[in-house]
């Protein structure tokens, strides 16, 4: 019985790697003390099938494919973030995070040479510290063996856990204090004083009132859709918006006083209705360029992005998926619809022509030789193009009709399957070389990968906090970019119950990830490559 498993397993790659995305999951469910794999446990079930079924090898560009759709989605997700922190503050958390990188890979080179570790396992050992996929992806085409997989799935545990870890007894001596989570959406509706009337809307809404967005407009007892050029009279009402309840506040103590909710119960003359985002001509456009239907006032009220209540200031950009508030006249709502497409099946939907072109340059640029004076030629590659042309695309989100963009529903769904399948394929092909070279040397293995983890994860968080003096939210995001694992951001969240660490990890994931791929590539190269292992 065992037998005939084998020669199957053997003999279908397609069921292999289905065999071990499905068992990986469900072994990555299982939590001790708080503490999972998650997508991970796909390397440990792989390289478990590969050494049970020796013939077991899941050729072709299945795993390739997978990576590559792993780090597209993430830089499309993070473009943004990304080129913000590059250009702005994010540039010393960069360097931090750089130098502690670059230690742990100093650490990793001198601690394989003092005990005799081949190099290719001591760039796998480095990739798997920082549960960097692209890296190892780097490490295996420039050592041209499996030694890289090998040494990442030894060390891929320590570093899922070690940040954690590290994240966790950081708090309890430092005790940091975050404000409690608030509402990031208020309204409110403001009585026109008489001091402001003979002005326009228009001049109100560039002083008093500029800490909030106007939505809408009340005269002689009928609701209007705000505009600039409207001259206002005491008695008059505006709802406004805005993230802080104290700005609304402030502005009515300068224009007049709080009311009521007059204009949200008269919906006579505009009413209100939500609808899902649905259609491409409404995504990746500014409100303030959003095209609105003609011919009847309507006004974007409120959007609401999965969990988050968000205001409509001018240069936010709607993405599928996303329910909008507008303010109509009562029987237009079904051209509103229409409008905005209305269907929550866009959540899931995107453009597969933006996908494969934004792929296929991210492809291309990664062969591009670079050459490096007495090192050799290097490229980005597999890892490191796709990565580098999503970031890009990220940030642009929209060219002319091409929308680069994609929900984040569909997002996640694209990057935790490439991710499995990548890592899938890497633990069934190394499964053999893993149980003979842990059975050598896996102890002194594991040992350099936790001090590789424990340099880089300690530079970050000593020198941060005591030295840079960075926020604390911040400085858990920099650390769980640094490492890399999305398990660890979700842990920081917990411990810095902000939105901070999520936008550092974006401004320092894409970075130290291109980081450790060219650092793995200029080492092998150094050392001859696959002849030097």
């Amino acid at each position: 019985m065992l037998d005939l498993a084998r020669d199957i397993i053997g003999s279908q790659p397609i069921l292999t790697a289905f065999l071990a995305i499905g068992l990986g999951y469900l072994v990555g469910q299982i939590s001790v003390a708080g503490f999972s794999l998650g997508v991970g446990a796909v390397l440990f079930v792989g390289l478990a099938i590969g050494a049970f079924a020796p013939k077991a090898q899941i050729i072709g560009p299945i795993g390739l494919t997978g990576l590559i759709m792993f780090l597209y989605g993430i830089g499309i997700l993070y473009g943004r973030q990304f080129f913000e922190g590059i250009f702005g503050s994010g540039q010393k958390y960069n360097l931090l995070a750089l130098v502690a990188c670059l230690a742990g890979l100093a650490v990793a080179l001198g601690l394989g040479h003092v005990f005799g570790i081949r190099l290719g396992h001591t760039l796998g050992l480095y990739a798997g510290s920082m549960t960097s996929t692209a890296s190892l992806q780097a490490a295996l085409d420039v050592m041209k063996n499996k030694d890289p997989s090998i040494g990442y799935s030894i060390a891929y545990p320590f570093g899922v856990l070690g940040p954690i870890l590290c994240i966790y007894f950081m708090t309890r001596r430092v005790k940091p204090k975050f404000p409690a989570k608030t509402q990031r959406f208020h309204m409110g509706e403001i009585a026109i004083g008489e001091s402001f009337a003979g002005q326009t809307l228009g001049d109100v809404m560039s002083g008093p009132l500029g800490s909030v967005q106007v939505t809408m407009l009340r005269q002689d007892g009928r609701n209007f859709v705000p505009s600039a050029n409207a001259v206002l009279a005491a008695g008059d009402a505006v709802m406004v918006s805005a993230e802080r309840q104290e700005d609304i506040a402030q502005a009515a103590a300068q224009v007049g006083r709080l009311e009521p909710g007059r204009l949200a119960s008269d919906r006579a003359d505009l009413d209100y209705i939500r609808v899902f985002v649905g259609k491409a001509s409404v995504v990746g456009v500014p409100l303030s360029n959003l095209p609105m239907p003609a011919g009847y006032p309507t006004h974007l009220l409120h959007v609401r992005r999965y969990d988050a209540d968000l205001v409509p200031a001018p240069d936010l950009m709607l993405e599928f998926g996303d329910r909008v508030g507008v303010l109509t006249p009562p029987d237009k709502k079904e051209e509103i619809r229409r409008h905005f497409g209305d269907t929550v099946k866009a959540a899931a939907e995107f453009s597969y022509v933006s996908l494969g072109l934004g792929m296929v340059m991210g492809v291309l640029l990664g062969l591009i030789p670079i050459p490096i004076p007495g090192i050799g030629v290097v490229t980005l590659g597999i890892g490191g193009g796709p990565l580098i042309v999503a970031l890009i695309l990220g940030r642009l989100r929209r060219t002319g009709p091409m929308l680069w963009t994609m929900p984040l529903p569909a997002n996640i769904v694209l990057r935790n399957f490439g991710l499995a399948m990548f890592l899938a394929t890497v633990g069934v092909n190394a499964g053999q070389p893993f149980v003979r070279t842990v059975s050598e040397s896996g102890f002194t293995m594991l040992f350099i990968g936790v001090a590789v983890l424990l340099t880089t994860v300690a530079i970050v968080l000593l020198v941060g906090h005591y030295v840079m003096r960075i926020p604390y939210d911040d400085l858990v995001g920099v650390a769980s970019g640094a490492t890399g694992n999305p398990a660890i951001l979700v842990y920081s969240t917990k411990m810095a119950p902000t939105e901070r660490p999520d936008i550092g990890y974006a401004m320092i994931f894409p970075s130290m990830t291109l980081v450790k791929v060219l650092a793995a590539q200029i080492v092998g190269l150094l050392a001859g490559g696959g002849a030097a292992g």
